[in-house]
């Protein structure tokens, strides 16, 4: 009897493996259909933990079998998006369901239902599992320090043009950009200055730089940040899980020592009403404060202000955001403009007649960022192209209805909702013809043409063409890099003044090119840096060249 069970216990566990995906398809089908949407049915959760680990490698896989070119290879991965633009919605329409065993999916390339749905912040909330990797260290709010973003980034672009300018070539952008954004960071952040380093340069045995062990912490944190979620920081202490979640677990601490020791500081030096810097961790423990009263105790009945888990819930966040992030699409946008010797004259241009005689480490923020819209064009325009996060909405507990067109569809409780940023972004109907290329001028305007633009947003001589950036519309835009609605990114300056401060240290005296290969010429050699940039770029954590190493610039004064 005993060994009767121990078989029949298996077998119904095995068939209940099976059977349950399989009947949650079903369900998930079934609520799907209603919609009279297109549907596409994949074998696997689009969003689930798990699959995240292993979807390329299983997809790439399956690309060499026979029958390998169906659905599940062309949807179920991540990055798919940036491989497939918008041919998906040409093919099939503006709103596209993809039904998995965990949960549905509603695909949506229509701006003005995506607009729709950021202004329904109620009805359309953020998944939970979405911010939850945010939140390993404590919930966040959201602020920025601007700047001193600027002021950073413009140092550390220009000890980084030294640096490259130095060598015949480099095929380390994306580890240096990394540093620069990590660098950019410490200072917004914790007030903390660092010198730029290269990527195959040593830090002399009696620095007191620390970014080492606080960028390669972030770095593990960044680069395995799945499993974090999945097992919980607590659940990482074990010696009997592999070296690397051990590894990853250290860099928790390492990290969060980091942050303990810049929150401590920044506290006491403000109690005893000391000089404190213009950064973010200050505005973070300012707001904490709040929560405590005048003998150094936190007052319980009045929890206005931010609690400690949440300073370091926000610095993490900025972090994640403004590091990883950053430096992906400062890499991307490197390597795009290596591409283009005309769009690189066109920012220097600019920067020269915006600085003029200056040192551009002495350039007011206020007064100099508003006057380089050529050079935020290339972010945007970057952004567009690449952009770094994906943005996912919710209908939650309850069916929501929705406008697609001249219809209203009622979409299922617990759909995730996803405006597909990839097509949003390069479809024709709202960038036309030229929707796939790279070119920054789509995002300028000329003042001449807009007699309501009183700003003369250029410097002097009066010839210099008066300019500014067309920015995207509140409502019904097809641009959504920084999200949309009445929350968008709590980054999103933080990252275009440090990106434009970037630009401003590169390209005010240099230009860059890809190095020709035997037998290639200059156009050949800009042919196939950007078909590299086309083909590698894709999903890991966020949006990122996957082998950035391949990319061989040289740095050369104008």
């Amino acid at each position: 009897m005993s060994f009767s069970i121990f078989l029949v216990i298996p077998t119904v566990l095995c068939v209940g493996i099976v059977l349950y995906p399989l009947y949650s398809l079903a369900v998930n089908y079934n609520a799907a259909r209603k919609t009279r949407l297109p549907l596409i049915i994949l074998p696997f959760d689009c969003g689930h933990p798990l699959w995240l680990i292993i979807d390329r490698k299983v997809a790439q896989w399956v690309r060499r079998l026979p029958f390998g070119s169906g659905t599940f290879t062309r949807f179920n991965w991540r990055g798919w998006e940036i491989w497939d633009r918008y041919r998906a919605h040409l093919e099939l329409g503006d709103a596209i369901f993809f039904v998995t065993p965990g949960k549905n999916y509603l695909q949506l390339c229509d701006a003005e239902a995506v607009s729709e749905i950021f202004q329904r912040r109620a009805d359309f909330p953020r998944p939970p599992e979405s911010t939850e990797m945010l939140n390993v260290f404590g919930p966040n709010v959201g602020t920025h320090v601007n700047e001193r973003v600027w002021l950073e980034s413009i140092q550390q672009s220009t000890d980084l043009i030294k640096y490259w300018s130095s060598k015949p070539s480099i095929n380390s952008v994306a580890a240096d950009t990394r540093t620069v954004s990590l660098h950019v960071m410490s200072g917004a952040i914790f007030g903390k200055s660092y010198p730029f380093r290269g990527a195959d340069q040593d830090i002399p045995s009696d620095s007191k730089d620390d970014s080492s062990s606080y960028g390669k912490a972030l770095k593990i944190i960044l680069d395995r940040c799945i499993p974090l979620v999945i097992l919980g920081r607590k659940n990482l202490n074990n010696p009997w899980l592999p070296k690397k979640l051990r590894e990853l677990y250290q860099a928790t601490l390492v990290f969060q020592a980091h942050m303990t020791e810049a929150y401590e500081s920044e506290k006491v030096v403000m109690m005893r009403n000391g000089k404190v810097e213009n950064n973010l961790m200050t505005s973070l423990v300012r707001a904490s404060l709040a929560n405590v009263d005048q003998k150094g105790t936190t007052n319980a009945a009045q929890q206005e202000g931010l609690t400690e888990e949440e300073v370091y819930g926000n610095v993490f966040v900025f972090n994640f955001a403004g590091h990883d992030a950053t430096a992906n699409s400062l890499a991307i946008g490197i390597c795009l403009l290596a591409t283009r010797p005309d769009i690189q004259d066109w920012i220097a241009e600019e920067i020269n007649a915006v600085l003029g005689g200056i040192d551009s480490r002495e350039s007011p923020y206020e007064t100099t960022f508003r006057r380089l819209p050529r050079c935020l064009a290339v972010v945007f325009e970057t952004v567009r192209l690449y952009t770094a996060v994906a943005i996912a909405k919710s209908t939650g507990s309850s069916p929501r209805t929705l406008s697609l067109g001249a219809n209203t569809v009622i979409i299922p409780k617990n759909t995730v909702v996803i405006p597909n940023y990839s097509a949003l972004h390069t479809h024709p109907r709202y960038w036309g013809d030229d929707s796939l290329k790279f070119e920054p001028s789509r995002w300028i305007v000329s003042s001449s043409s807009d007699p309501s633009n009183k700003e003369d947003l250029r410097p002097s001589p009066a010839s210099y063409p008066t300019e500014y950036l067309k920015e995207p519309p509140n409502r019904n835009s097809p641009f959504v890099g920084w999200s949309g609605g009445a929350r968008s990114c709590p980054g999103r300056k933080f990252a275009q003044v440090e990106f434009v401060g970037v630009l401003i240290g590169l390209f005010r005296e240099y230009k860059v090119a890809p190095v020709p290969l035997n037998g290639e010429d200059d156009a050949s050699a800009r042919a196939r840096l950007l078909e590299q940039i086309e083909k590698d770029t894709g999903m890991r954590l966020l949006l990122q060249m996957l082998h950035p190493e391949k990319a061989v610039l040289a740095w050369r004064r104008r």
